[in-house]
């Protein structure tokens, strides 16, 4: 069978099973309200642009400035032909925002979790991960080629028994989280995890990707929030910061160790200098008296969104679920695109998420919210939703939000 006739079979499968996927155009520099390839414009709630930075001009006029003065790229890695300030510039600033010694900048928040549990973690250690991390943790785990015991997700209980299994022999011990999950919008049991380290003399490895800017005392994440110092937390700037890259923060020695040993930071280009001063930029808002008025005109938000709309339109834990990742969980994959098309008619961006993503028979609509999204803009996702699970258009804007 020729590589062409084969790809066609993959692709007429995907299809069926109503999981084809293809990329869509989307024009503007406000990634909340964009426009389509017609110019038509639209409201967008699957960005995870939570603060509404990326199209701030402080961030704007920082990337702009660092074109300017250092090039549109980086040429080559940092080990190869240098840094540039705006580089070590965000690491330490990112240090200092976490209380940590040290950080080290990666081209993308995936390969920051796969550089740092492929450099730390081998064959004869041990790894103890949450059954719902991101793809990047996943992949990092099987990479390393360590032992992975998979615990229930956010089931304390059961990431003991995965420790307990680990082989008496193990070199290293490692449990490895999320903190607010990407996909059910719920929070890992930190504390818990925290003690258990303790218990097992294991590494807690957190990734605050979704977290960070929005969660704990001027956005430094839930760790913060709930007083905690994981030996190393792993972060996003393409989230909350607006601008793109991932990072890691802990100690001197981490850093050292990763810039020697993380493959996806030693073999690839590094990120250019605009996007480490967009990142820059971003978290001198965070941290500032703005970035507390961003937290709470998000907090509005999800607290409009939340009183109009029934419990059970709101994910697996409604009763918790208080941040600014909603999922509305339909069950089959085309139950979700036609939603997700429903949704789109009315100018509402809102992508279906399908398996693999998810586990099967838990195809969703993720919904994200943002502090740049406008009041009216959430009244108008709670008509369209309600109406499109109704299988109905969405009523006039004159008729008002519907409640729960």
């Amino acid at each position: 069978m020729s590589l062409e006739h084969a790809l066609s079979l993959e692709l007429q499968h995907l299809e069926s099973i109503g999981r084809l996927r293809a990329t869509e155009t989307l024009c503007g520099a406000d990634r909340l309200h964009p426009r389509d390839s017609d110019g038509r414009e639209l409201v967008c709630f699957a960005s995870n642009d939570y603060l509404g930075l990326s199209s701030h001009p402080a961030l704007m006029s920082a990337a702009t400035a660092a074109i300017r003065d250092h090039g549109s790229g980086s040429a080559a890695s940092r080990l190869v032909s240098g840094e540039t300030p705006p580089h070590r510039a965000l690491e330490d600033a990112l240090a200092s925002f976490l209380g940590t010694e040290a950080a080290l900048l990666f081209p993308t928040g995936y390969q920051a979790n796969v550089g740092t549990l492929t450099a730390l973690a081998g064959p004869q250690d041990f790894i103890a991960s949450d059954a719902a991390n991101h793809a990047s943790l996943i992949d990092g785990c099987r990479l390393s080629r360590s032992r992975v015991g998979i615990f229930e997700h956010g089931n304390p209980d059961s990431a003991e028994l995965a420790l307990r299994a680990a082989p008496s022999s193990a070199r290293r011990r490692f449990i490895v989280t999320e903190s607010l999950f990407s996909m059910d919008g719920d929070r890992a049991p930190l504390a818990a995890l925290s003690a258990l380290a303790t218990r097992f003399d294991a590494t807690l490895i957190v990734d605050e990707a979704h977290a960070l800017g929005v969660l704990g005392p001027s956005g430094r994440g839930l760790s913060a929030a709930l007083g905690l110092r994981p030996e190393i937390r792993i972060g996003t700037l393409g989230k909350a910061f607006g601008s793109a890259g991932g990072f890691v923060a802990g100690s001197h020695r981490l850093r050292t160790v990763l810039l020697n040993r993380a493959r996806t930071f030693i073999y690839t280009t590094a990120a250019p200098a605009s996007l480490a001063a967009a990142a820059l930029a971003a978290l001198h808002i965070i941290e500032a008296p703005e970035g507390e008025s961003l937290r709470a005109a998000l907090s509005r938000n999800l607290a409009r969104i939340r009183a109009r709309l029934p419990n059970q339109a709101l994910g697996p834990h409604p009763a918790s679920a208080v941040d600014q990742i909603l999922p509305v969980i339909v069950g089959p994959d085309t139950a979700a695109t036609e939603l997700a098309a429903r949704l789109r008619s009315e100018g509402l961006v809102a992508t279906a998420i399908r398996p693999p993503t998810v586990p099967e028979n838990t195809a969703r609509l993720r919904i994200t919210v943002s502090a740049a999204h406008a009041a009216s803009d959430i009244d108008r996702l709670v008509r369209g939703l309600l109406a499109a699970l109704a299988g109905t258009r969405a009523p006039s804007a004159a008729m008002g939000a519907p409640r729960a």
